[in-house]
């Protein structure tokens, strides 16, 4: 696991600079729901590093396959570096679908050990936009989205989604978000 999390960490530009408790923003979702255009819009307005799991996938695998072999691989290496730069103070998007709590467990645990402060926010659209946004992505007419998952594969995975223990900021991303990112800057910046 440590070659893989140095490969990741070599993936990143340029770190925002150490806070004092940084911020754990853990962005949920289903595929097709816009967790990449918030977390964009939110470090437009707040310095972070965005971990988006889709482009670390690929960081550790060129022709990603999305299966459990790989997803076995990636989470750990991927929590394990939210953990290190939590621990340096590094405010930190982690972008993936996090759609079960037992997964977003090990974010708690680690914002926890580095004495940050989550923000747990959950990204929904209304069902024909995902789709509409799927059909897009796999024309390759959305060039700034990494992910690979298609309509079948959101189709499979929104039963699976989980309540959160936690509260959170629900932002559906069909709609203007600006009045979403400002509320969550000012919860950054309490």
């Amino acid at each position: 696991m440590s070659v893989d999390i140095e490969r990741l960490r070599q993936s990143l530009d340029g770190l925002p600079p150490p806070q004092v408790e940084p911020p754990l923003v853990i962005v949920c979702g289903l595929p097709g729901a816009g967790k990449s255009f918030f977390c964009r819009k939110l470090a437009e307005r707040s310095p972070f590093v965005i971990l988006a799991s889709d482009t670390l996938r690929k960081n550790l695998f060129p022709s990603p396959e999305y299966s459990e072999d790989e997803n076995r691989r990636l989470f750990p290496a991927c929590h394990a570096l939210v953990g290190e730069l939590l621990g340096k103070g590094i405010p930190v998007i982690f972008d993936a679908t996090n759609l079960l709590e037992r997964h977003r467990e090990y974010l708690y645990h680690a914002a926890d050990e580095a004495g940050a402060r989550v923000i747990l926010v959950h990204v929904e659209a209304p069902p024909n936009v995902v789709r509409q946004r799927l059909l897009r992505r796999e024309k390759g007419l959305a060039p700034q989205d990494n992910s690979q998952a298609n309509w079948q594969v959101y189709q499979r995975m929104r039963p699976r989604r989980e309540k959160f223990a936690r509260s959170h900021f629900v932002v559906d991303t069909s709609r203007d978000i600006t009045a979403a990112v400002d509320k969550i800057v000012r919860t950054i910046r309490k």
